[in-house]
């Protein structure tokens, strides 16, 4: 049975969180504060952690960045912090997805969801993956190869390594910080226009309908997943 942490200090919402993952045969614990949570977590590791930023006792930050001292598990945010340089600072510091308060619990249900899922399908780890292949296309990280019906695909330095970020983190919402340091470095500092243009040539060349990609997707104001 799957097991979830929800760190959340409203009672009534905990409630509701606990009623609707038991229900769906989630095994449940519960913390109101930050160092509850992160005795929990080290007691019996969750599969899945479902964290509150506003917390009484410490930042919902320093919970994520504790965790990923030693924790790969999925984490995803619920909170009523709105903005995008929020939503961002979430992503970098380790979070996997970012769901914003009010919110639907149908929508919430299935981001948790897909963030187990891709835990228990990540195999083999990262560094050892060969090739990915879509429908679409086929990615050999070791030859840094793309072939795309029968042929290759071409792509510039820049393009390969976006891609090849993406490619890796299979399933994560990769901030647009990240990967403009990543690929650009500090300098560049926040020109997301550098992320647009490229992840427009890369769907160009990848996607069956650059318009409404299949595989390269844009979370408005947070960053891009690759969803194989």
């Amino acid at each position: 049975m799957t097991r979830v942490l929800v760190v959340e200090d409203d009672s009534q919402l905990v409630r509701a969180l606990t009623i609707n993952l038991k229900a769906r045969r989630y095994e449940v614990d519960a913390a109101t504060d930050g160092t509850t949570a992160l005795q929990l977590a080290a007691a019996g590791p969750p599969d899945a952690v479902l964290l509150d930023l506003g917390l009484p006792d410490m930042d919902g930050l320093d919970v994520i960045r504790d965790l990923r001292r030693w924790s790969r598990v999925p984490i995803v945010v619920v909170s009523a912090r709105r903005t995008s340089d929020e939503k961002i600072e979430a992503l970098d510091a380790g979070a996997d997805d970012y769901v914003t308060k009010p919110f639907s619990m149908d929508e919430l249900l299935a981001r948790l969801r897909a963030a187990v899922r891709r835990t228990e399908t990540k195999v083999p780890a990262a560094d050892e993956t060969r090739t990915v292949t879509t429908e679409e296309f086929t990615v050999d990280l070791v030859a840094k190869r793309v072939r795309r019906r029968g042929g290759d695909v071409r792509l510039t330095p820049t393009e390969w390594h976006l891609l090849e970020l993406l490619i890796r983190n299979p399933g994560r919402l990769i901030s647009q910080r990240q990967l403009l340091e990543e690929v650009w470095g500090h300098s560049v500092g926040n020109r997301t226009n550098y992320l647009r243009v490229y992840m427009a040539q890369l769907r160009r060349k990848l996607e069956a309908d650059p318009s409404r990609p299949r595989y390269l997707i844009t979370e408005p104001g947070m960053g891009y997943r690759f969803e194989s």
